[in-house]
């Protein structure tokens, strides 16, 4: 089985290599970027799995996955990342990638994952796809509930209580309250402050 590794860092390649190289009948070329790729898929090719770095020179994103799918003859083609996020490899199954490998992935799932993919199978790691990306809270929101948020956007927008209520589906006297609980949270004296500190701070 034909395999090529294209990747601008030479310790990821030969670690790599190094985990592959013990498994039978798995013979690996190797690439420092696209254009080495490529190179080789026009001389070698097709090779029954390509690996690329989703950041190496000459790659362009997704734009070299597709490349290398014609390069190397609708034969599997897949991307390998230390930093790219879930976002990115979803865009990259969807675009006919044979799967997305972290640099992170446990030598056993990567030889794993190769004779996944090779043998025509899409592979990505289960935990790395489905981990909640964390999201940062504004300081000034941590301090207010979801409603009350809703209610300062309303005010920083210069809505009167009547028209926040109906835009919440609340009653204008439960929006009233909310104000109120709002200026004591942000130490502001009426509603325009409150709009004020939230303005300054870039809560919207």
């Amino acid at each position: 089985m034909k395999i090529l590794i294209a990747d601008d860092h030479e310790l990821v390649r030969d670690t790599i290599c190094a985990f592959l190289s013990n498994e039978p009948g798995l013979r690996i070329s190797v690439a420092a970027d696209f254009d080495g790729a490529a190179e080789l898929m026009n001389r070698e090719g097709p090779f029954d799995l390509v690996l690329l770095d989703y950041t190496m020179p000459g790659m362009n994103g997704l734009e070299g996955l597709a490349r290398a799918k014609d390069l190397n003859f609708g034969s599997p083609v897949a991307i390998i990342s230390g930093t790219a996020s879930r976002d990115v490899a979803e865009q990259a199954l969807e675009s006919g990638a044979a799967g997305f490998l972290p640099k992170t992935l446990p030598a056993k799932s990567l030889i794993h994952a190769v004779r996944f993919m090779a043998a025509g199978e899409q592979y990505a790691p289960v935990q790395f796809m489905t981990e909640k990306e964390q999201k940062t809270v504004h300081p000034l929101a941590e301090k207010l509930t979801g409603r009350e948020v809703d209610v300062l956007k309303g005010l920083v927008e210069g809505l009167a209580n009547k028209e926040i209520a109906r835009a919440l589906g609340l009653q204008e006297v439960t929006v009233k309250l909310h104000v109120k609980t709002l200026c004591r949270k942000l130490e502001a004296r009426n509603r325009t402050m409150a709009a004020m500190i939230a303005k300054d701070a870039g809560l919207f």
